[in-house]
């Protein structure tokens, strides 16, 4: 059901009508994210734990179990190459998570997106905050687990500040390649190929738990355009003090997705919410 209807065949929708795909403006989107907020405020300690526990235990069970049989990795214990790998990892799954199975339940179980809808807010404007939202949501998980790191020790102070910019805008860049998949998925099912054919392989493609330079050469050239290894890429030497080399590109391509993927999912969206 849509949230507007015309009254004659030969209507047409305008652009300022609420199915626009694009934001009214460049603030409408708080609204959308305050409503998820005081909606996951009441939730917040099971929520932040399911986000975290996940990560906290890639990051000991591997750190302490396998970094006993690696040792040193680039010149630092196991543990201390793995946790920059852990921080971008868990922005990706927090973000796309909360994107897709909290996106899809909004929009098409529970019909949110359409109440709003009848609000001066556009679907633009609706899909932003969605975005913003899920980044925010991973922003936390990965800064938290970062603060852990250095806390023990794992990471280096001050220059670990500097991967706060990039894990939100890792989170933004997966937030909207989620939304991507949200806007095609007929059903919550269809994520499973998402996460067993894109995120999985990206997981372990891009130097997540090993050096890239460890793969094949035809595995190395396709990390170039995974967007997980561009951030392991950023937040690694940061976090280890260490110079960040082709920080620019790795910068454009993050926000080539984050761009990319709000712009085609607004119109997903809108061509899906106009059937």
């Amino acid at each position: 059901m849509n949230a507007r209807t015309y009254e004659s065949p030969g209507d047409t929708p305008s652009k300022q009508e609420t199915f626009a795909a694009f934001p009214a403006n460049a603030t409408n989107w708080i609204a959308v994210w305050r409503r998820n907020y005081l909606v996951w405020r009441k939730l917040a300690i099971a929520s932040m734990f399911g986000n975290l526990a996940d990560p906290m235990i890639y990051l000991f069970g591997l750190g302490f179990g396998l970094g006993l049989m690696v040792g040193h990795v680039d010149g630092v214990s196991y543990i201390a190459f793995l946790a920059a790998g852990t921080v971008a990892s868990s922005v990706m799954m927090s973000a796309s998570f909360e994107s897709m199975y909290s996106g899809f339940s909004r929009m098409h179980v529970q019909r949110t997106w359409e109440a709003i809808m009848h609000t001066p807010l556009t679907l633009g404007d609706i899909v932003l905050g969605e975005v913003i939202w899920a980044a925010s949501k991973s922003i936390l998980s990965g800064a938290a687990i970062m603060l852990v790191a250095g806390a023990l020790g794992y990471a280096n102070f001050p220059s670990m500040l500097l991967a706060l910019p990039v894990i939100v805008l890792t989170g933004l860049a997966f937030a909207s390649i989620a939304m991507v998949v949200t806007a095609l998925a007929p059903s919550y099912d269809f994520f499973m190929f998402y996460q067993t054919l894109v995120l999985t392989p990206m997981l372990l493609l891009s130097g997540v738990f090993f050096p890239v330079s460890q793969l094949p050469v035809m595995a190395r050239g396709a990390t170039q355009v995974l967007p997980l290894a561009h951030a392991v890429d950023l937040m690694r030497p940061a976090m280890l003090g260490r110079p960040v080399e082709h920080a620019l590109l790795h910068v454009a391509l993050l926000t080539a997705y984050a761009l990319g993927g709000f712009i085609v999912s607004a119109i997903l969206f809108r061509r899906r919410m106009m059937k």
